[in-house]
């Protein structure tokens, strides 16, 4: 028999769900987890092995914490998100609904320098990560605060593993970021934006809704909106593959 669907994709999504749900939750705190005094822990959240909850952290409904977890001072969880194991969060939000997989570290000061008399001297930073709802970020991502204004990962966003984000980067709604991308601080991604597998992009910039930046680019200017861009320097894409084409042919004769 026959099953009709607008998109094969989200009705395996769903059917994958059906046979194999997400683990249930265990509400409670595991023996060996610390829990400061002040911390906020919904009832209904689980607490791993070894995690350790800080000062002011409010950890919300339906959320499970894994094991040696880390949440420093004043980190806010929302609702029903799950963070995986050795997860390190300082100086941020998490968004509802959010996951994060194993060995992500978020809120971590940026790679901010200045150069003095006495040599490099490393600037404090002062701002958070504030990650939306309905965000994955993958295992071994990293996600600096920001230096005086935040760091946001906007709603519905994807990051593959080892993506890293730099101070005063903002994501819009809905990005996806695959792995080992590396988006170098204070750029902006507007909504919807896809960046391929190892690609870089410089800071200072802001890329426009709907941009789709091919792997292993390096992205060194402005972006228009729904722009398609490959290379080292990142160009559009037909003109990139077109000499590409032309290099193939002079090689060729030579």
């Amino acid at each position: 028999m026959a099953i009709f669907t607008a998109s094969a994709s989200e009705a395996w999504t769903k059917v994958v769900r059906l046979f194999h749900p997400l683990a249930p939750i265990s509400p409670g705190r595991d023996p060996t987890a610390y829990v400061a005094p002040c911390a906020r822990i919904d009832e209904t959240a689980e607490i791993g092995p070894f995690a350790y909850i800080g000062e002011g952290v409010e950890v919300g409904p339906g959320c499970v914490i894994g094991p040696h977890v880390v949440l420093r001072e004043g980190v806010v969880v929302g609702a029903d998100c799950r963070i995986g194991a050795a997860c390190v969060v300082s100086h941020a939000v998490i968004g509802a609904g959010s996951c994060l997989y194993s060995g992500v570290m978020i809120g971590q000061d940026g790679f901010g320098l200045t150069r003095t008399a006495q040599g490099l001297r490393t600037v404090p930073h002062l701002g958070r990560a504030v990650i939306g709802a309905d965000v994955e970020i993958g295992a071994g991502c990293t996600i600096d605060r920001g230096s005086l204004d935040d760091t946001v990962i906007g709603d519905g966003c994807r990051l593959d593993n080892l993506v890293h984000i730099a101070h005063n980067v903002k994501l819009g709604r809905g990005c996806v970021i695959v792995a080992q991308v590396g988006i170098a601080g204070s750029t902006v991604l507007e909504d919807f934006v896809q960046v391929g597998g190892q690609a870089a992009i410089a800071g200072h910039l802001r890329i426009g809704a709907g941009a789709r930046i091919a792997g292993k680019s390096g992205v060194i200017c402005d972006l228009e909106p729904g722009a398609a861009v490959f290379g080292v320097p990142a160009q559009p894409k037909i003109s990139a593959f077109r000499q590409l084409a032309w290099l193939k042919r002079m090689s060729s004769r030579a």
